[in-house]
């Protein structure tokens, strides 16, 4: 029997993931979200209006959700399990603190239902071509089940444990994505210091043990000065801080992690709605460039 899987939240990533469910899943996709027009524009290719998140989980033998921070989650699941079928496996793909999503598993089995906290990386791009990246956290036999689903939208998945290990794993990605891209603000600034053309340096940085995924994936953006948000400095703030409560609540010193956070609470102020490569100008901002 065709399974019906009911998706929440179609914003930037949640639209294009929801998109290659309804072309490769085979299932009946429902959707909804809290701007009506984005469900009109799944509808046009294929999936089923939701009226509401309690009509949804009625209707739904799976339920994914992609929402943009903890205190949404909570909100959503709060309204989920009022009209949840018994054993509907919910799949978490929001990033949100780890504790938040361990309490919202108690809400799911306290009804009798089944969850994975399931997290992606990379942007925009990758999730309108179906290979995201996705670290999976729950029962291993969970897992099993919504692997067929988690490949249509990503190509690399990852298994990292039990309940909230996807999320710790996400968190410590960004938290060195954040600093390997602070590394390359401060390595462009003072390249523009010393009077190197930047067209010159960054293909320069690949010759060497400096190469890396992020300049090598953003120097057009950079050198272009456009900052329209495959990943925006909104989410990346929000993670960063989730790491940061980690490293407190673990009593762990973590610097670079601290710059980090100095940069994306400046940017925050003035870029919240950009791309999170955007803390380039905010650190040749703070250096008079």
């Amino acid at each position: 029997m065709t399974k019906t899987i009911g998706f929440i939240g179609l914003g930037i990533m949640g639209e294009a993931m929801s998109t290659n469910l309804i072309k490769k899943s085979g299932c009946q996709i429902i959707v909804y979200d809290i701007v009506s027009e984005k469900i009109e524009a799944l509808a046009k290719i294929g999936a089923k209006k939701a009226q509401s998140i309690k009509q949804l989980s009625a209707d739904s033998d799976i339920i994914i959700t992609m929402v943009p921070a903890s205190e949404q989650a909570m909100q959503v699941y709060n309204e989920i399990i009022k009209s949840m079928r018994k054993n509907t496996l919910c799949i978490n793909m929001s990033t949100i603190d780890p504790d938040t999503h361990l309490e919202i598993v108690k809400l799911v089995e306290q009804k009798q239902g089944n969850i994975l906290d399931a997290p992606v990386v990379k942007s925009k791009a990758a999730a309108i071509a179906g290979k995201l990246g996705i670290y999976v956290g729950g029962r291993k036999e969970h897992f099993a089940e919504a692997l067929p689903i988690l490949s249509c939208m990503g190509e690399q998945i990852k298994y990292m444990g039990s309940h909230g290990k996807g999320l710790y794993m996400k968190i410590c990605h960004n938290m060195l994505v954040a600093s390997i891209q602070n590394g390359v603000n401060e390595m462009l600034v003072m390249a523009k210091k010393a009077d190197l053309d930047i067209e010159e340096v960054i293909p320069a940085i690949s010759m060497g043990g400096g190469q890396n995924a992020y300049l090598d994936t953003k120097s057009d953006a950079i050198l272009n000065e456009k900052y329209d948000p495959a990943f925006s400095i909104q989410n990346m703030h929000k993670d960063i801080h989730i790491a940061k409560r980690i490293a407190q609540n673990n009593g762990l010193i973590l610097p670079a992690l601290d710059n980090s956070i100095k940069i994306y609470d400046q940017a925050i102020k003035k870029y919240a709605s950009f791309d999170f490569s955007i803390t380039y100008k905010v650190v040749k901002e703070n250096n008079d460039l």
